[in-house]
């Protein structure tokens, strides 16, 4: 879609007023060509004469140095005996005939000019005239383009869309199935409303798109504009707000003079919130320009004067801090949540993507969906981008599943971080931390399916684990989040039982602070403690308090408060027991999988699986001598205990 370049009302006239411009352009142009000759001819003789004093001009007479004189009125010009001209003024000097005479000098009279005296007011006016001219024609370039001009302040910024190019229809929206079938209701009454008015339904006068960023909502607006036919306004709520006072609601009032000339139509209002926030929220200190703008917005909406015909659509992405009497039926009759879409929702939004990428067949849509949860349509776009990029740097002619696994990861954690350096001994920390996440979500119950393990770093990941659920999670048992717990604690228990307690590095961080907010928000939130019962003991807040802070934050006794540290930590304790426990039954295929993540850097979930059964992967394994050394406190037995020690830091299990 692109701006119209007709008026308003839909009548052509581009070319014409275009044409107007440049005639006025020109007329002011030959009118200062016009000035500038007269100038000339007025001043040329003055130019090409000297002026001098008259009693020098006596003087030059007298001593015979004058050639000619020529008189007009009190005008005197005239030429030396060189030729050279002069010009003088005369005070009517009745002797300087005789003079002249005595003196043998050939003189003229000339006649006064008639007319002159027009011209000498054209050359005093013309200036005037120009100026007069030039401003005109500004007032009138600026009463145009009054979105722009420094006079249309109060002039709404609505653009006026049509169907010329880029076209959206609702066949280009999916993933988001409820709210447009909820839209369509709103074209379907603009293209026959008798259909709903004889049952008595009268047309919503307003819907608000509610949704996170990148959910579609400006799409779904712009399928509406395509599929609808009518005249279709779009403007930010932002446009409205300027540092003068009144200037946004004069713009509000303009914008819906338009929409009464082009009803039936559409207005979407993108980013409502500029404009729509809560009133009295600054408690006496807040902004009188964006309060006024809203008065007349909600009088606009929903007054005195109906406006029929005129729909109003509306995105936000915070619909708390909105007014509640812009929330109100009348105003905006439906409120359209735009969620971010479920595994079904992202497997039809890559497919529609996908349309334009030429794809290898391996590629399966589903099994990216799968491993990009919390995805918004726009994530998923620049996911597919991302893909196509990275093959098209390959020299690749189609885009297989490897680019899209790359570009996942990438757009998780960034770029692979193939500058950096890391040690052999390095690596083999990593790949045993690695290793240990892995087979513990292999073995544990409750525990996503493993997806993906490697060790290249990406961002601040020297190693990452995937485990990708089957399909949307909306609850979660307790089973799966102490599943979840032990997995957390499989990457220090293998560094652990291979290198010894004394060579604990800080690569397990991350997981020792996932393990925490989800061992505290089990006993806290959830009700997952039988000594605590099913009480809440924490508000909605980011922050987690520790220790005695609980009991002074959420106003709860100290004995609680220690009471909630204690089920805390016993969970815990009940993960890393139940991790080590995994690790040490299964120590030969921990090896197993750590060479071959050395070998290989990347392994599937499926790969995994078979070396801990001691199957062939279908990929040759290049035997490594191990590097031996005994590790103070370890359990193992010195030919099974490998040399190193360097922390590896994995990302978030899971996705």
């Amino acid at each position: 879609m692109q701006n119209d370049d007709k008026d308003p009302q839909g009548n052509g006239g581009g070319g014409n007023a275009w044409m107007k411009n440049m005639l006025v352009v020109f007329a002011i142009v030959g009118a200062l060509f016009l000035f500038v000759s007269l100038f000339n001819n007025g001043m040329g003789d003055s130019r090409a004469s000297q002026t001098i004093p008259y009693s020098e001009f006596l003087s030059k007479v007298d001593d015979g140095s004058v050639k000619e004189v020529t008189i007009a009125d009190n005008v005197i010009t005239g030429k030396y005996a060189g030729d050279q001209g002069f010009r003088t003024i005369s005070p009517n000097d009745n002797e300087l005939v005789d003079r002249l005479q005595r003196k043998s000098i050939k003189f003229s009279v000339k006649p006064e000019e008639q007319g002159s005296i027009w011209v000498a007011l054209l050359l005093q006016a013309l200036p005037f005239l120009l100026i007069l001219g030039i401003a005109f024609f500004v007032m009138r370039q600026m009463q145009k383009n009054a979105g722009s001009g420094a006079m249309g302040f109060g002039k709404s910024r609505a653009k006026l869309l049509t169907e010329k190019h880029g076209r959206v229809t609702f066949d280009d929206v999916a993933g988001i199935e409820e709210a447009r079938e909820e839209l369509e209701e709103i074209v379907e009454f603009l293209k026959d409303p008798s259909r709903f008015a004889r049952l008595g339904g009268k047309i919503p006068k307003g819907a608000l798109l509610v949704g996170s960023p990148g959910t579609g909502k400006t799409l779904l607006a712009r399928a509406i504009a395509g599929e609808a036919g009518v005249p279709f306004f779009t403007i930010s709520g932002s446009d409205f707000v300027e540092m003068f006072v009144g200037v946004g609601a004069s713009r509000v009032r303009d914008m819906f003079e338009q929409a009464k000339k082009n009803a039936p139509c559409i207005v979407f209002i993108d980013e409502i919130d500029a404009v729509g926030r809560h009133r009295g929220a600054g408690l006496g200190n807040g902004n009188d320009e964006r309060e006024q703008t809203l008065n007349q917005l909600l009088v606009e909406m929903d007054g005195f004067e109906a406006n029929e015909g005129i729909i109003i659509i509306a995105a936000t992405n915070r619909p708390d801090v909105l007014d509640p009497a812009l929330l109100r039926p009348g105003r905006f009759d439906r409120q359209v949540v735009v969620p971010r879409p479920d595994i079904e929702g992202r497997v039809k939004i890559l497919e529609v993507h996908m349309k334009k990428v030429p794809t290898a067949p391996d590629v399966d849509t589903r099994t990216i969906a799968r491993g990009t949860p919390g995805f918004s349509g726009a994530d998923l776009a620049n996911l597919v981008n991302e893909a196509a990029l990275l093959a098209a740097r390959k020299a690749k002619r189609l885009v297989a599943m490897l680019e899209f696994e790359e570009a996942k990861d990438k757009v998780y954690m960034g770029a692979a971080r193939k500058s950096m350096v890391m040690t052999e001994e390095e690596k083999k920390s990593t790949a045993y931390h690695e290793a240990g996440h892995a087979i513990v979500s292999l073995v544990v119950p409750g525990c996503d399916p493993l997806h993906k393990v490697t060790i290249i770093p990406r961002g601040r990941a020297l190693g990452v684990t995937w485990n990708l659920p089957e399909r949307d999670v909306l609850t979660q048992t307790m089973k799966s989040m102490k599943g979840k717990l032990a997995l957390c604690f499989g990457g220090r228990i293998a560094e652990q039982l291979i290198y010894g307690h004394d060579e604990l590095n800080t690569g397990a961080a991350n997981d020792i602070q996932q393990a925490t907010n989800l061992a505290r928000a089990m006993v806290m939130e959830y009700g997952m403690s039988e000594k605590l019962g099913w009480l809440r003991y924490r508000d909605n807040q980011d922050e987690v308090f520790l220790g005695h802070s609980v009991a002074r934050a959420q106003n709860m006794s100290e004995e609680t408060a220690r009471l909630i540290d204690s089920e805390v930590r016993r969970l815990i304790e009940e993960a890393e027991a139940t991790a080590r426990k995994v690790l040490t039954d299964n120590l030969d295929s921990l090896h197993r999988v750590t060479e071959a993540l050395l070998e290989f850097e990347t392994l599937t979930g499926e790969e995994t699986k078979r070396l801990m059964n001691g199957e062939d992967i279908g990929r040759d394994l290049a035997p490594r001598a191990p590097q031996l050394r005994p590790a103070t406190g370890s359990s193992i037995p010195k030919s099974k205990r490998p040399g190193g020690g360097a922390w590896g830091n994995p990302a978030p299990q899971g996705a």
